[in-house]
């Protein structure tokens, strides 16, 4: 790829600004109702959980400075003394049971509710002290109640809090403006200590050509994975810019419509998958900076199945044929054998990755057509269920096995869930009810596992690869570290020059 610039000039920066580049506008900035990869990035920056993940995805201690679980149906959190919302008021356990009870009470419709549905009830024993009892023992609370999935908001707050949110962050919302930016200032009192960075504006850029565009020119200071392979090499060894990457824990999946008429069968879904060269797409799409997935849950997982007990579906053009005769779909005079059409939103990437993928269909007598939609319509489509395949990303709560609830329980059905496919499989929903109550790790990982085969087999979705965690940011900003999930936490210790 070639980025061309005749003509442009170096812009001059604000001293005070940093100015990152992001795909498309946040659908709530409220982290209880976002939940698109912008609103829980951006979201988290101003509202906080009570717990973090570490770069290993283990949960450490945040709002909450301990916890402990006197029975498998109490948790007992105590809040961090001394912390301040952005309007002054100070963080108490009230704040923090508004926050859990508003996500099942109807005060917001949000398909996180779905995570604490098996809530009993919440109590504040002391100002600082909360007490949450559960129906049945709930081993993925914890992590559901962590960043980037779980904002604490001010008691009282409702749907609209993601049009002016405020909350205990790093950073305060100035003012946002849908499909132009988002402006965060820093939190001079945070309670963490104040970020270096003045201030942050969100540029929403679709067009990855021009995202490159500015940050060759120097009108933007920062991208986190907006940018294609190809224009990320484009980039490289500009004196202007740095490039910062490694490993990332985000999986790019493919889901289908398992109610479909066209898609109903496993068998269909298989034969795609097997048409699918995946090694291809790697080697061409991502220049080799990414990793074929077996399962949604990122490398490492302790939840993770042993790949040997996975079904596979390696490049194999005669065995989806083999597949799509035995589900009854034979050639036409066209020699097509099956057409439908994936959806998809502008981004450039996943653009790339779908006319690949169109290309490679073909040679089984696949004719799929593509339908792109700018982020908001293309996202509605997709939670409505008007979609028969599209492409997407999981990003932060494939982190935890609760994953495969999210998306994949018959209770999880949007709104109430991800399970945007309408996957229904009786033994699954009861592996995962289990595997929610189950207090012994080992069987645990079993039940998940089982769930994996099963998902394997019956493949409502094909998990595709993680690609890696990519950072191009100009000269004039130091500190970037980076870490697997993909956040923009970078942004707390981050420094302009």
């Amino acid at each position: 790829m070639t980025l061309g610039l005749a003509g442009c000039g170096p812009s001059r920066p604000d001293p005070g600004t940093l100015n990152m580049l992001i795909e498309s506008s946040p659908n709530n900035l409220d982290v209880r109702q976002g939940t698109d990869a912008q609103s829980e990035r951006v979201g988290a920056l101003i509202f906080e959980a009570l717990a973090r993940k570490d770069d290993h995805f283990n949960l450490v201690p945040w709002l909450a400075t301990s916890w402990e679980r006197p029975d498998p149906l109490t948790w007992i959190f105590h809040i961090r003394p001394g912390v301040k919302f952005h309007d002054g008021k100070p963080l108490t356990a009230d704040d923090v049971a508004w926050s859990i009870e508003s996500m099942t009470n109807g005060s917001i419709v949000t398909a996180k509710g779905g995570a604490f549905r098996g809530i009993d009830k919440v109590s504040v024993p002391a100002p600082l002290t909360l007490t949450v009892h559960t129906k049945t023992s709930d081993n993925g609370l914890l992590f559901n109640m962590s960043d980037g999935l779980f904002g604490i908001v001010e008691k009282g707050a409702g749907r609209d809090e993601g049009l002016h949110p405020v909350g205990t962050g790093p950073f305060q919302f100035v003012d946002q403006v849908q499909d132009k930016d988002v402006v965060l200032e820093r939190n001079a009192g945070y309670w963490g200590g104040a970020p270096h960075i003045e201030r942050v504006r969100f540029e929403v850029v679709p067009d990855t050509i021009t995202a490159a565009l500015e940050m060759k020119k120097g009108s933007a200071d920062l991208e986190s994975n907006v940018l294609s392979e190809d224009m990320v090499h484009a980039l490289t060894g500009l004196p202007n810019l740095r490039v910062e990457g490694g490993t990332g824990a985000a999986v790019i999946y493919a889901n289908f419509n398992t109610a479909d008429p066209v898609l109903h069968d496993p068998r269909v879904r298989q034969a795609i998958a097997c048409a699918l060269d995946r090694d291809a797409l790697i080697r061409t799409l991502w220049r080799g900076h990414a990793v074929a997935a077996d399962t949604l849950l990122p490398i490492g997982s302790w939840a993770a199945a042993d790949p040997a007990g996975l079904a596979h579906y390696p490049h194999d053009v005669a065995r989806a044929v083999k597949l799509l005769d035995e589900a009854g779909m034979k050639p036409d005079a066209s020699g097509i054998r099956l057409r439908f059409t994936i959806k998809t939103s502008t981004d450039e990437t996943v653009r790339l990755e779908a006319q690949a993928i169109q290309q490679q269909l073909r040679a089984a007598g696949i004719e799929m057509k593509i339908r792109s939609a700018e982020f908001g319509t293309f996202y509605a489509d997709i939670t409505h269920g008007a979609f028969q395949m599209y492409i997407l990303k999981w990003i932060g709560v494939n982190e935890d096995p609760d994953i495969f609830r999210y998306a994949y329980a018959s209770t999880s059905f949007p709104p109430k869930g991800a399970n945007r496919g309408r996957y229904s499989n009786a033994r699954v929903d009861s592996l995962l009810m289990a595997a929610a109550t189950e207090t012994d790790q080992e069987v645990r990982r079993k039940e998940y596992a089982e769930v994996e085969q099963i998902l394997s087999r019956d493949l409502p979705s094909v998990p595709l690869f993680y690609p890696n965690n990519e950072v191009v940011h100009s000269t004039r900003v130091t500190g970037v570290v980076l870490n697997p999930g993909g956040s923009f936490d970078f942004l707390r210790t981050a420094e302009l020059h």
